[in-house]
């Protein structure tokens, strides 16, 4: 690691004056989506999304403003577009020794609905890059790049993608607990309101529950006050089977969370009921976690305060 990461804030000062030179250069020019807005991109994202929205369907469908970044990804090719100056700063932080990348946050700005069909442009730009900062993962500089994305020439909403190059912090060494006492930190406490309320009381009656709409029949999962399908504020429940499958799973391996030991999978599961909620995978090995795996309802006791609904696979 060179002095660049390691040295004093004098030199800190002088390294992030280097950075800040590429704050307003292009990150790509004229760029342009590899395939206009269309449908099953749309149908694809809403089932993933578990989004019945009706409004993205239909001979007026329009597109889910979220997938605002979607149209404008290169895939695992890239796109030839991009500009060399995104290549040059990011050379510049690894010869520093920041070689550790993060994504930490985006935002979006939607100006007007997107509609199969629309074939999208964008530009880029290097919008800022950060002074020197100590995070948990280790020191480094934000870099915030700013995509401007048209239709048809039209301003169509701004995203801004914020990651973090870092020079890894140093792990203290795991201290060997003592014998006969618990030192482990206690996993986060759900939130608990009195719009989920009923959804923690079948738990700890080893029962999940998920909401039914009585004026439309449609469930929902997690619990919210109202149906996203009719809105009616009327509802009640229905306790799952506990049969259900892999939809969705990722690996979790950085950055380790109090109480957390990675790898461990986490995943989507599909219930047999058809809606799909997140939990931890056991049964199974990390890496053998696949979509489509069958897995079972469980109740696993994680303190002695808390208890959670968990999935077990098999490797058979």
């Amino acid at each position: 690691m060179t002095a660049d990461a390691t040295g004093t804030a004098e030199e800190a000062a002088r390294f992030h004056a280097l950075l800040a030179a590429f704050e307003g250069q292009p990150a790509a020019v004229a760029g342009r989506g590899k395939d206009a807005v269309n449908e099953p991109m749309i149908r694809h994202w809403c089932e993933a999304m578990g989004d019945t929205n009706p409004a993205y369907t239909g001979p007026d469908a329009i597109a889910p403003p979220t997938m605002l970044q979607a149209w404008t990804m290169g895939g695992l090719s890239g796109h030839s577009d991009r500009s060399s100056a995104q290549d040059e700063l990011f050379a510049l932080l690894d010869g520093a020794g920041f070689t550790s990348v993060v994504a930490t946050d985006c935002e979006q700005e939607y100006l007007r609905p997107l509609r199969p069909g629309d074939t999208i442009t964008f530009d880029a730009v290097i919008e800022s890059v950060s002074p020197r900062k100590t995070t948990r993962l280790g020191t480094g500089h934000f870099v915030t790049t700013r995509m401007d994305v048209r239709a048809g020439g039209e301003p169509v909403g701004t995203h801004r993608f914020r990651i973090l190059r870092y020079a890894p912090a140093q792990r203290p060494a795991k201290q060997p607990e003592p014998r006969g006492k618990k030192t482990g930190i206690q996993r986060p406490r759900p939130v608990v309101n009195r719009d989920n309320q009923g959804f923690w009381d079948g738990v700890r009656d080893h029962r999940l529950l998920i909401q039914r709409c009585t004026s439309c029949a449609t469930l929902r999962f997690p619990w919210l006050p109202g149906c996203n399908t009719c809105a009616s504020p009327d509802w009640d429940t229905v306790e799952a089977c506990g049969d259900a499958t892999v939809f969705s799973y990722v690996v979790m391996h950085h950055p380790p969370f109090p109480a957390f030991d990675p790898p461990y999978a986490v995943a989507l599961v599909e219930l047999a009921e058809g809606v799909r909620m997140v939990s931890n995978i056991t049964g199974v090995p990390y890496d053998k976690v696949r979509i489509g795996m069958p897995v079972r309802l469980e109740f696993q006791r994680v303190d002695d305060d808390l208890e959670l609904p968990v999935f077990r696979g098999s490797e058979g």
